[in-house]
């Protein structure tokens, strides 16, 4: 029973290992995901990178005819349409290097 044990342990601690190295691999890859988000028909653009960074935002001519209240409501919807898919994205990477590592006994939570 104590070898039984013993084999199992070195099971979890070697998936361990392999779950540390592609978790690594992920959060390279993460940094260097872009996530978009567009609101008021294309008058603002917003870009984030992987750690949620803004990278860059882009402002219609048009929409700066407009009402400084609708602008700063425009981008605050532009930046989280950005982040929403920023999170959709990150996640995916996630599932990519913690998916298909069978630890014996354990469930991963997501």
């Amino acid at each position: 029973m104590k070898r039984k044990i013993m084999t199992d342990f070195t099971k979890i601690i070697d998936k361990a290992k392999e779950l540390e190295a592609k978790m690594k691999e992920s959060q390279e890859k993460i940094k260097e995901i872009r996530a978009e988000g567009i609101s008021g028909s294309n008058s603002v653009k917003i870009v984030l990178d992987g750690e949620g960074e803004m990278q860059s935002i882009e402002l219609s001519d048009e929409i700066l005819k407009e009402d400084k209240a609708i602008i700063e409501d425009l981008i605050v919807a532009a930046h989280n349409s950005a982040k929403a898919q920023l999170k959709i994205k990150t996640s995916e990477e996630i599932s990519k290097a913690t998916g298909g590592l069978g630890i014996p006994g354990f469930k991963w939570p997501l």
